[in-house]
């Protein structure tokens, strides 16, 4: 926890091989426990978790295996400084989703999906965490004709009412994005995230994650959707990240690309208290061209970045703010917001 009272976490897939969608890896790989060694030297508390990021080859595990590895990994965690944020069922590898996880158009790929998502409810009880982030990422079609984006809607809302009535405490948190790797998602949006959980049998609990290339990649406001999400109590995690342009999902360092979209998506999780529901994650990769020695400075940027921002938006003259906005002075607004994020005096 920081002196403002944030806490921080990232995936271990952050800590990447530097492979993109168009090109093999060109680093060594790291362990998982290596990995994990690099928390806290870099200031972070929490651990974004995939399920078999916690528990390898959880398909070929028994259910008390399972329980068991998630336990030994929890003291792991635990004698580290760290615990888990989250637990996410990974349902995008596997042969089974090919052609969709709960919306997959074969019944056997559906009961998959819905038993390999108990499984990570499971590990994430084990792990102490109560939040489950579901990126829906084969969840849509590469051609209309071949589903029903209807038909889909109530298979999406069938697998999160399912999820819930397995385990009682268990929080969802849907993590939307338009595209990549379906070309065309069901669940593109904040918008579209939230209005499945408000149709869940429990909706407070199913909440949202945004990230801020996913937002991006659908032509929003990064700091809007934040905005959107809060109004209901449903933000309950963040992946900070940048996009440069509407290419594939970067996962740029945060605020590397648009510093005034990354300075608002900042200042509204602090105005509205952020820290008092979520944690701050980064979803961000090492350039591609970094040497690996030196494959962790995104995230040392990235945390930073969010730190200096916390302290332009809080020193920002809110009375100067709203005098301009009373006056309509909306150019000198302007003005007053880029000098403050230079540092030169308006």
């Amino acid at each position: 926890m920081d002196k403002y009272g944030y806490r921080f976490s990232f995936g271990p897939w952050n800590i990447h091989e530097g492979a993109d969608p168009f090109g093999p890896a060109v680093r060594p790989s790291r362990t998982f426990a290596d990995k994990l060694t690099v928390y806290k030297e870099l200031g972070f508390d929490l651990v974004q978790l995939h399920d078999d990021d916690a528990v390898p080859n959880l398909d070929e595990l028994s259910p008390a295996q399972i329980r068991q590895t998630a336990r030994t990994l929890k003291q792991t965690l635990a004698d580290l400084g760290l615990s888990a944020e989250f637990v996410a069922p990974r349902l995008w590898e596997h042969p089974m989703t090919i052609d969709g996880a709960y919306t997959s158009n074969d019944p056997q790929a559906r009961a998959y999906a819905i038993e390999r998502s108990k499984k990570a409810a499971d590990i994430a009880q084990e792990l102490g965490t109560d939040l489950m982030v579901l990126w829906l990422a084969r969840e849509g079609t590469y051609l209309r004709e071949t589903k029903d984006a209807g038909r889909a809607a109530h298979q999406l809302l069938e697998a999160i009412n399912t999820l819930l009535a397995y385990d009682a405490n268990l929080r969802i948190a849907i993590e939307p994005k338009p595209n990549e790797p379906m070309d065309l998602a069901y669940i593109p949006t904040m918008g579209h995230a939230l209005a499945l959980g408000f149709q869940a049998d429990d909706p407070k609990r199913v909440g949202v994650l945004m990230e801020t290339a996913h937002s991006l990649l659908a032509g929003l406001d990064p700091a809007d959707e934040i905005s959107f999400a809060m109004a209901f109590g449903k933000l309950w995690s963040v992946h900070l990240n940048d996009q440069n342009g509407l290419k594939f999902d970067q996962d740029r360092s945060f605020g590397a690309i648009n510093l005034r979209t990354a300075f608002n998506q900042v200042r509204v999780l602090d105005e509205n208290r952020f820290w008092e529901v979520g944690v701050v994650g980064m979803d961000v990769k090492a350039l591609r061209t970094q040497p690996a020695d030196l494959a962790t400075k995104h995230l040392r940027n990235s945390l930073s970045m969010f730190l200096r921002l916390v302290e332009l938006s809080r020193s920002l003259d809110q009375a100067a703010v709203a005098a301009l906005i009373a006056a309509r002075d909306y150019e000198e607004l302007d003005w007053l917001i880029l000098s403050h994020l230079i540092g030169r005096a308006a």
